[in-house]
């Protein structure tokens, strides 16, 4: 197959520039032009579309110039975040081959409540937990502290300072504000004291194209040095990821790769590949857990399609052999086996153009 066609999907960004979430949504025009480049280097005939409210620009597209492959980055409306199931739904709908996981997975893992009764129903280590679909809020019958989050938003958003609470007067307050800014349901979990870490895994090539093996990348953790910040609480909030002047981002930098003793990380990877596997991940993947002070991995959220860029990526691939420029092509040509389209990949060689790690 010469020169495979790949449009690169991704959305389009609506929030204006005042918006609280702005950063985080207008963050995938760089990954979609680094993603572009790469592609571009390895051989691909590569064009790039993004669509918002109208779906039907996109289905129009896909059937004005099929593409032999689809680079999905959709990750949704800012405004209506459930739309990263319907892209993905659309082009298993027309049959379209695409990177990243499937719109299965996509809905159970932007769905936190399901995922969390799936993980403990499968007797996968997830803090206790609590749900509010309306107020008043009921009493929280777990230890103190608890967090408060939005339970259908990612990338930290609602995520804050005041999203740790310690009595049952504040549990209600933050459960108010949740349910008036994002909507229901709200998600309450025991907050676990300990380290935090970023667990991420690629698909390589396996017996077929239907069985990758999934290959666990070096660890990266999240260091709070909120010492320095004095009555932070070691969360990793939307400020940590995103507001890079924000003294919660300069204390809690992500450190890459971080290395466990040999049995610590063996319960790590048998935790986080259960869940990965469990939720119905593909091709690559991320899962968030908290190590407790006596060493068990506990989940705090299963990550399809996560932040492609990230350092923890790129760095983690270098360090077991892969780079990321090959990585991000090799994407394409697994979705076009799983096709039925394969064809002799190029060599290492042949991928040329990348993009420089960016640390989030």
């Amino acid at each position: 197959m010469p020169h495979p066609r790949v449009l690169v999907v991704y959305n389009e960004p609506v929030l204006p520039p005042n918006h609280l979430d702005f950063a985080s949504e207008h963050d995938i025009l760089e990954t979609v032009a680094d993603t572009c480049r790469i592609l571009q280097g390895a051989g691909f005939a590569v064009n790039r579309f993004s669509f918002n409210h109208d779906p039907s620009v996109l289905i129009k597209e896909l059937k004005n110039s099929p593409p032999d492959a689809v680079f999905n980055l959709f990750e949704g409306l800012a405004t209506d975040p459930g739309t990263e199931v319907t892209a993905a739904g659309l082009l298993e709908w027309l049959a379209v081959p695409f990177t990243g996981s499937p719109s299965t997975a996509i809905a159970l893992a932007r769905d936190k409540v399901r995922t969390k009764h799936l993980l403990r129903g499968a007797g996968v280590p997830t803090p206790p937990f609590l749900v509010v679909e309306n107020a008043p809020c009921p009493t929280w019958p777990h230890p103190w502290p608890a967090i408060v989050k939005p339970a259908c938003q990612d990338g930290s958003v609602g995520i804050d300072q005041e999203s740790v609470v310690t009595t049952q007067e504040q549990l209600a307050k933050r459960v108010e504000y949740i349910l008036e800014r994002y909507g229901p349901p709200v998600l309450i979990e025991q907050f676990i004291f300990g380290r935090e870490f970023h667990v991420s895994y690629v698909e390589e090539p396996g017996e077929s194209p239907l069985a990758p093996v999934l290959t666990l990348v070096p660890l990266a953790e999240v260091r709070f040095h909120n010492e320095r910040a004095k009555g932070l609480w070691p969360v990793y909030t939307y400020e940590a990821k995103w507001a890079e002047q924000s003294e919660e981002f300069r204390t809690s930098p992500l450190e890459t790769p971080v290395y466990l003793p040999a049995e610590q990380t063996a319960r790590v990877d048998q935790v986080c590949r259960a869940a990965y596997r469990l939720v119905g991940l593909r091709d690559y993947g991320r899962v968030d857990i908290r190590l407790s002070p006596d060493g068990e991995p506990f989940v705090l959220e299963v990550n399809p399609n996560p932040y492609l860029n990230s350092a923890a990526l790129v760095r983690g691939l270098e360090i077991i052999g892969r780079s990321f420029k090959r990585f991000v092509a090799d994407l394409v040509w697994a979705a076009l086996a799983r096709a039925g389209k394969a064809a002799p990949r190029p060599s290492d060689d042949s991928v040329r153009v990348g993009s420089a790690p960016k640390a989030s």
